[in-house]
C-alpha cells in the first residue's frame, strides 16, 4: 500500500489554511467597507468609535469613563459608539468590523493583543478611517496602519519597579513575577524593562513567572499555588499591575506571610487601593500608568483632522509612588 500525504493535514496545509482564513476575513471587511463608503450619509457631527478590550477592573473602567466623558461634554460635536471585546481578540476583530460598517469617522483602539488585528487595521485603512492606538500597541506601522500610539513607556515602568526593588532589597531577592495578558505589548514590555533593571544584580533572580491576566482574583489563585511550590524561598513579588499585586498580597497574608516584611511587593498602575496598601506598609511601590486618556486622545484627534502632523508615539509621563509620597496622591488616584 502506497503512503499518501494529506496536504490539508500537514503543517504546511494548516499554515496555508490559516493564512487563507485571515485573508478571506480581510477581504470580507474591505468589501463591506468599500460598499458602505458609497452610501451617502448626512453628517453634522463626528462619529467616534472606541474599541475597548474589556471593561473590568479599576484601571480599565477609569480609562473607559475618561474617554466617554469627552463626547458627553460635547454632544453637539460628537456621536460616540463603544464596543467591548470582553477579553477576546476574535471579538475585538469583529467589533472593529462593526465600527467600520457603521461608518465612524475615527476609531480609538485599545488592543487586546499585539498580534491578530492587522487585517482589521488594513480594512479601516481601506475605508479611510484613521485609528489611534490607546494604552497598548498593535502590529503595524504608524502613519500607515494607524495614526499614532498614545500611552505609557511600558519598558520604563518595569525598569522603575526593578530599580526600586533592587535598592529596597540590597540587590538580593528571589522574585515571583505575575504577568499580564499573554501576548499583549504591555506584558511583554513590562517584563523586559524589569529584567533589564535586575540584570546587573546576580543575586536577584526570578524563581517563578506565571500569568494572572491582570486579574486580582486570578492572582490570588496563582500566588497561592506558587507559595505551595516555593514557600519561604519567595522574598519579592513583581506584579505587572496593581490588581495582581493586591491579589498576591491577599494570598501571602492567607498563608501567614507578611507582605512588606517577609516579602517585598512592587507593581504598576497607581490606583487608589494600591496607594492605600503602600500607606499600610503592604505594598512597596507602584509606578503610575495613567488611564485618563480622554482629553489627550480627543485633542490629538482634532489636531489630526485639522491637518497637523501627529507624532507616531505620544508618551505619557508616569510618576513613582512609594512610602515617601503615597499619602500626597492617594485622594486624587482613581
Amino acid at each position: 500500500m502506497k503512503n499518501k500525504t494529506c496536504f490539508g493535514c500537514s503543517g504546511i496545509g494548516a499554515y496555508m489554511s490559516s493564512k487563507l482564513l485571515v485573508f478571506s476575513a480581510y477581504v470580507a471587511i474591505a468589501i463591506s467597507a468599500f460598499s458602505l463608503s458609497g452610501c451617502i450619509r448626512e453628517k453634522t457631527k463626528k462619529i467616534v468609535g472606541f474599541s475597548q478590550t474589556e471593561n473590568i477592573g479599576p484601571w480599565r473602567i477609569a480609562e473607559t469613563n475618561s474617554i466617554k466623558e469627552e463626547p458627553a461634554k460635547h454632544k453637539k460635536t460628537y456621536d460616540f459608539l463603544m464596543t467591548d471585546a470582553q477579553g477576546q481578540t476574535s471579538k475585538q476583530f469583529a467589533d472593529i468590523e462593526d465600527l467600520i460598517a457603521r461608518q465612524v469617522d475615527v476609531i480609538f483602539l485599545a488592543p487586546r493583543e499585539y498580534e491578530g488585528l492587522t487585517p482589521a487595521l488594513e480594512a479601516a485603512r481601506a475605508a479611510k478611517i484613521p485609528i489611534f492606538l490607546i494604552d497598548r500597541e498593535a502590529a503595524g506601522r504608524p502613519g500607515e496602519h494607524f495614526v499614532s500610539f498614545l500611552g505609557s513607556d511600558f519598558i520604563a515602568q518595569g525598569r522603575h519597579v526593578g530599580e526600586w526593588l533592587a535598592k529596597a532589597t540590597g540587590g538580593k531577592a528571589s522574585i515571583v513575577e505575575l504577568t499580564g495578558t499573554a501576548g499583549s505589548s504591555v506584558a511583554i514590555d513590562r517584563a523586559k524593562g524589569f529584567r533589564n533593571a535586575i540584570a546587573t544584580y546576580p543575586n536577584m533572580k526570578i524563581i517563578a513567572t506565571q500569568t494572572a491576566d491582570f486579574s486580582r482574583a486570578a492572582a490570588v489563585r496563582v500566588m497561592e499555588n506558587i507559595i505551595q511550590a516555593k514557600g519561604s524561598d519567595i522574598t519579592a513579588v513583581y506584579a505587572h499591575n496593581d490588581e495582581m499585586a493586591l491579589g498576591a498580597i491577599q494570598a501571602l497574608k492567607s498563608t501567614g506571610m507578611k507582605p512588606g516584611k517577609d516579602v517585598m511587593v512592587g507593581s504598576i498602575d497607581g490606583q487608589k487601593a494600591a496607594l492605600e496598601a503602600i500607606i499600610r506598609g503592604e505594598l512597596g511601590v507602584s509606578v503610575e500608568s495613567n488611564p485618563r486618556f480622554g482629553p489627550l486622545v480627543f485633542a490629538t484627534m482634532e489636531e489630526y483632522f485639522a491637518g497637523k502632523k501627529i507624532p507616531p508615539r505620544i508618551i505619557l509621563k508616569d510618576r513613582l509612588f512609594d512610602v515617601t509620597n503615597a499619602k500626597d496622591f492617594v485622594n486624587e488616584a482613581y
